[in-house]
């Protein structure tokens, strides 16, 4: 066992491929990389990697449809795509395939690590939002101690559930939480009633966040949410 950590990357780039791949090995993690995506699902099966990165747009076999597949065979992988793509329907695609985070080209290999290492984290069972008192959200201010959100001086208070909410989303900005996670943080358990709770408090914090136009608390069906912070 070497132990690194293990990433099946799947890029048709040549040129950014090594690069990235390169970089990746030389922080110490071992990279399994195909250009061809009817070579990545073979290659996931034999060489059992902890995370997978892919891109969309491939030769033969698109990166949904590895996604999908890698989902049938182990449905707690957790997988990462790269693409050009900017759309907001393509970003529900990728996470109603199965996607867990969704990275745009081009991106600096300091944000992929980021995104790495915070989805291995986070698929770790029990994990919890870091221990932090204040988080900067976009334009807005967050001192959880307080229960502050704060946007051009003017000061809102949030309640306890509603700061609890906020800061597993803001613990996991531009990442995907899973809406029992969410429920087991903020209720401590994941009962009907409590989930139906969940959506009035997740429609709340979209409410007192719509100033700033580049926040977004997109929901993945059957999977949870997606705090996208620019």
């Amino acid at each position: 066992m070497s132990g690194k950590t293990k990433i099946l990357y799947v890029e048709d780039e040549p040129f950014l491929g090594r690069i990235v791949k390169e970089s990746l090995e030389s922080r110490n993690y071992e990279v399994l990389m195909v250009t061809d995506g009817r070579e990545a699902v073979p290659l996931f099966q034999s060489a059992q990697p902890d995370i997978c990165v892919l891109d969309v747009m491939l030769p033969h076999v698109d990166g949904y449809s590895i996604a999908a597949e890698i989902r049938k065979v182990s449905p707690a992988m957790p997988i990462i795509f790269v693409t050009a793509k900017t759309q907001t329907h393509d970003l529900l695609k990728a996470f109603e395939v199965g996607g867990n985070d969704y990275l745009r080209k081009p991106f600096s290999l300091e944000e992929l690590i980021a995104r790495v290492n915070n989805l291995l984290q986070l698929m770790q069972p029990n994990s919890k939002p870091q221990k932090q008192d204040f988080f900067q959200i976009g334009r807005y201010q967050f001192n959880v101690a307080r229960y502050e959100l704060t946007f051009g001086g003017q000061v809102r208070k949030l309640s306890h559930r509603e700061a609890s909410l906020l800061q597993v989303l803001a613990a996991h900005q531009n990442a995907t939480v899973s809406r029992k996670h969410v429920l087991m943080y903020v209720w401590g358990d994941d009962s009907f009633f409590n989930s139906r709770n969940l959506d009035v408090y997740i429609s709340k914090l979209r409410d007192y966040l719509k100033e700033d136009s580049q926040l977004q608390i997109t929901t993945i069906k059957g999977v949870g949410y997606h705090f996208s912070v620019a």
